[in-house]
């Protein structure tokens, strides 16, 4: 169904199925890369009840509006670097399919060498080569310092590399 009737009925279900792909790359993003689950809170705010409307910022300190802003800027830069590591998910998956299920490291009952890996291979396959990524770069480069300067050897992926 459309509101526009210039459109012949075939386009309207390519349309339809372009919205489609982007609810699943929406939930691509969200599910394999935590996109869209930052949380929008700051210390100072004061809570409201639930579903009771809005905060009304304009009735706040310049100082709690300023909060509010950057915290804004946080929120979309969250989401900005989720949708760029998605579409270098999608990159690497399209462009080096094969190398992929070689670093894949498990089984899967859908799994096709010919066919490009989904963003979630592709993710794990990135995850099970980090430790050997940043054990055997022969020059230390920025994003090897960077990574090694911030990861948690108490958590799971340090653990991995300190094994």
């Amino acid at each position: 169904m459309s509101t526009d009737l210039t459109i012949n009925a075939m386009e309207i279900i390519c349309l339809y199925g372009l919205r489609f792909k982007i609810e699943v790359s929406f939930k691509q993003a969200l599910r394999t890369l935590g996109t869209y689950a930052y949380h929008f809170w700051m210390r100072n705010m004061q809570p409201i009840k639930r579903r009771s409307g809005n905060q009304h910022v304009h009735k706040r300190s310049s100082e709690y509006r300023n909060a509010v802003r950057r915290k804004l800027a946080a929120y979309h830069r969250h989401i900005q670097a989720g949708v760029i590591a998605q579409g270098l998910l999608q990159y690497i998956s399209s462009a080096f399919p094969s190398l992929v299920w070689n670093s894949f490291g498990s089984w899967l009952r859908t799994m096709r060498p010919g066919i490009c890996p989904s963003e979630q291979v592709t993710a794990i396959a990135m995850r099970n080569c980090l430790p050997e990524f940043l054990v055997d770069s022969s020059q230390k480069s920025i994003l090897t310092k960077f990574i090694l300067e911030r990861i948690d050897f108490s958590r799971a992926e340090g653990a991995r590399l300190v094994a």
